[in-house]
């Protein structure tokens, strides 16, 4: 086995290391911004989040961190926000077409436009996802992206049916968007990492009142603007194909700072969710096995959750008595499990 690394909930003693991810992460991790202060009250917001015995109708943000177990060391960290747009708007811009045509001069031109929209409202997002680089291996992304199926599929009344994630948007190494560039500066005045700390923080009013209430064409735009829509930066390249290999699409929804795309999935046709199933777990010699496992118990405020190499059988599954410890269960109790698919 490789060493240990857990996902829990996030707590009030993680606030330094979270603070270090939130600056480690760069421009364009609106969901991670680097503020103490705000940083802190979404620790508080999420610890409220896992105490709650009934589900917010407002929806609830929930974080969770990987832990490198040996060292006590959060290597990585996660959330969940369960109904977006509910206390603040959320804002897309949706790809449309418009068509101008005139049967008298024979003309018929269709152009592609962006308009600006609050269409996810309601939904559930994943989000904040980040993990330190030099552990970017032994499944430690997967089990960071994935956990939050397992507890979404545990905890369904808690969400919508509908979810999301927003992909970062190509930026270069100076945090400068080509889309911002080319469409939001004229609108904003300031530059884009300064108009997505705003976002980060909350603060975003300036948005409907700054926005061109318009479609916009997108042929107007410059080229370099126009190249960017709909594409990851590099660095999310492997979540986006994570996501797809779970089920998500992209539906022609994209940031309005830098363009990256929104993936969307119905909850119930997400794979990790739809293929997750209950078995008993037991304290027994470790058996690996050629395809991993996603396990994660069943507890909301205790939830814990980490990827072994071997396979339940015959609705048991044997983990060694350490491991059950980390995972906060005893002999006999149910834990939910879904293979853990790969993609190239």
């Amino acid at each position: 086995m490789n060493a240990i690394t857990i996902i829990r909930p996030i707590r009030q003693s993680d606030l330094e290391r979270l603070c270090e991810m939130a600056h480690s992460s760069g421009p364009g991790f609106t969901s991670l911004p680097n503020n103490r202060d705000l940083l802190q009250a979404k620790i508080n917001a999420s610890e409220q989040a896992f105490q709650q015995t009934v589900a917010d109708p407002l929806g609830a943000s929930y974080l969770f961190v990987l832990e490198e177990i040996k060292h006590h060391h959060v290597i990585g960290i996660c959330g969940i926000e369960a109904a977006v747009g509910l206390r603040e708007p959320f804002y897309h811009y949706r790809l449309g077409t418009v068509v101008h045509a005139s049967r008298e001069l024979g003309v018929h031109n269709q152009f592609k436009t962006l308009y600006l929209c609050n269409d996810y409202t309601g939904s559930t997002e994943v989000c904040s996802l980040y993990l330190e680089p030099e552990y970017r291996q032994h499944n430690n992304g997967a089990l960071l992206s994935r956990c939050r199926f397992l507890f979404i599929a545990q905890f369904r009344e808690r969400f919508p049916g509908k979810v999301i994630a927003e992909m970062r948007g190509v930026s270069n190494t100076e945090g400068r968007s080509p889309f911002w560039d080319g469409l939001g500066q004229h609108f904003f005045s300031m530059e884009f990492s300064e108009a997505d700390y705003l976002t980060g923080i909350g603060n975003k009013g300036f948005i409907a009142e700054l926005m061109p209430k318009h479609s916009i064409y997108i042929h107007l735009l410059p080229e370099s603007a126009r190249q960017v829509i709909g594409e990851v930066h590099k660095n999310t390249l492997p979540a986006r194909k994570m996501l797809e290999s779970e089920g998500f699409r992209y539906e022609e929804y994209i940031d309005i700072f830098d363009a990256g795309p929104t993936l969307a999935c119905e909850a119930k046709d997400i794979r990790a969710i739809r293929k997750s199933r209950h078995v008993e777990v037991y304290t027994g010699p470790y058996q690996s096995h050629n395809t991993a496992y996603l396990v994660s118990n069943t507890s909301l405020h205790n939830f814990r959750s980490t990827v072994v190499d071997t396979a339940p059988s015959e609705g048991r599954l044997t983990l060694p008595a350490e491991l059950l410890h980390q995972l906060h269960v005893s002999d006999g109790d149910k834990v939910r499990v879904v293979p853990l698919k790969r993609w190239s």
